[in-house]
């Protein structure tokens, strides 16, 4: 039978505030016996865009922060190069108000950057009334996760991320370029999926992944070498408790970022770095247990169960809305083109990569989906909390369910994804479902947010303009 533990929930508003601190203290004095060197701690809140805010403190305060610290609550009003949407009404409109933030319990380890001296912490902030504060990601995926969990549906989820090594020294003509292998001048251009080679000939960055991964408890596999030269992915544990997965997938990025670092090279998770390459993407597989940890995506005989049938079917029917999150920027959209094994239609296939949500190879235990689309540059939270969205829609509503893809998908019509960004931020704020179970004020924020990044992209004058049109318009 599933544990139903309150501290794994994280409803702040079930726990007593002594059993809070006396946890919080026992996690402290635990860390510091096994890192007793320790000198700061990063505290951390995750943006919209998935991106580190907080800062760091001595190891002195460390106790203090059980009680809380301040944030404003504009941390959640931002765009990717940190600037305040003043349009999303948390910054100047109403005063830059802070927040009270609280540490989230079981997420004390190691950083990346010097494990042995500092350490990290993730916050939640709380609303003024004590509440969780919905336009948190982390707060609007768990609002989901307990509107399941209420009705006796246990969500698991695994996440697998794809990134590229960079070397740090641009091309002759500028552009970024693969890293060569150390020790050596060769550079690999070629196009090499699955290759044994490519992970020997970086095995020293990815060592140092996995034993950081190990350090701060994250449950990773090895790394793969994926289609394109310099592109790896690694796959995270499935997990019962999706904050605790998506708060591994966010430590998982800031640690291959900072290993990267330190040897000579960048880590990018930008979703398409190359014009001629693969993206990189980010993948959620999904299944659902009942109490007693029965697979409810599978039927008696191992098939799609009728359960599945419905949550394929809302997934499906939220997805165009969903590529707001899914795809987070404009170049997040550069993935969905033709020959680059992403669809571009809201589609779903038995053992099919070429489909939006893939059924793999399974047993009755692990039937599970695997939803394809969202980029690696997408916020986690969001992203499996539009899965959790689009699972819900098709529990509280009777929905068709196309029938399944068998083939090229990528060749047959569909249900047509939104393929720019202003498109998707359209199909967004026109779908009330979406924004009901994402949350009101979530779902206002976000769109001014993503709408004012793309006005500020949209006036830029890129050097593509100028070497089309400067001589020729």
């Amino acid at each position: 039978m599933l544990e139903s533990n309150s501290s794994e929930v994280e409803d702040f508003a079930a726990h007593g505030e002594e059993k809070r601190s006396s946890a919080f203290q026992d996690e402290v004095t635990q860390y510091l016996e096994r890192q007793p060197l320790t000198l700061h701690i990063d505290v951390l809140l995750t943006d919209l865009n998935g991106s580190f805010r907080g800062k760091r403190i001595p190891v002195t305060a460390l106790r203090k922060i059980e009680k809380g610290c301040y944030f404003p609550a504009s941390v959640f009003a931002m765009d990717i190069l940190g600037n305040v949407v003043e349009e999303a009404g948390l910054g100047q409109e109403l005063g830059e108000p802070d927040r009270i933030c609280l540490p989230v319990p079981g997420t004390l380890a190691p950083s990346a950057s010097d494990p042995e001296h500092i350490g990290q912490l993730l916050l939640t902030m709380l609303d003024e009334d004590g509440t969780p504060f919905d336009v948190e990601p982390r707060n609007v995926l768990n609002h989901l996760w307990q509107t399941l969990r209420q009705r006796g549906l246990f969500p698991v989820v695994a996440v697998e991320l794809e990134f590229y090594l960079l070397d740090r020294q641009r091309d002759a003509e500028g552009y970024i370029q693969p890293p060569c292998t150390p020790g050596t001048n060769e550079r690999n251009i070629q196009t090499q999926c699955y290759s044994v080679d490519n992970l020997d000939h970086f095995a020293d960055v990815l060592s140092d992944i996995d034993r950081l991964a190990h350090i701060q408890g994250l449950p990773a596999d090895g790394a793969v070498a994926e289609s394109s030269p310099g592109q790896f992915e690694i796959n995270l544990h499935h997990s019962d408790n999706v904050l605790r997965a998506c708060d591994h997938a966010l430590a998982l990025k800031r640690l291959v970022r900072l290993v990267a670092e330190n040897h000579d090279m960048d880590a990018t998770f930008m979703a398409k770095p190359y014009d001629e390459h693969a993206g990189s993407g980010m993948h959620i597989h999904l299944s659902v247990l009942d109490d007693n940890g029965k697979n409810l995506l599978a039927d008696g005989e191992g098939e799609d169960s009728a359960l599945m049938k419905r949550a394929l079917a809302g997934m499906l029917a939220l997805m165009p809305a969903s590529m707001a999150v899914l795809a987070p920027n404009v170049n997040a959209f550069r993935r969905f083109q033709p020959g680059m094994y992403v669809a571009t239609q809201a589609s779903w296939g038995h053992n099919n990569r070429t489909v939006a949500l893939r059924v793999p190879c399974s047993g009755t235990a692990d039937h599970r989906v695997e939803y394809r689309l969202a980029g690696a540059d997408a916020n986690p939270y969001l992203v499996v909390a539009s899965v959790l969205a689009g699972m819900l829609y098709g529990l509280d509503n009777d929905l068709p369910l196309p029938e399944p893809v068998t083939g090229n998908g990528l060749e047959q019509e569909g249900i047509p994804l939104p393929i720019r960004q202003s498109d998707a931020l359209m199909e967004f704020d026109q779908q009330p479902a979406l924004k009901k179970y994402l949350g009101d004020r979530f779902s206002r924020v976000y769109h001014a947010c993503k709408s004012g990044e793309l006005l500020q992209f949209e006036r830029r004058v890129t050097e593509t303009e100028i070497d089309w049109m400067l001589r020729n318009a």
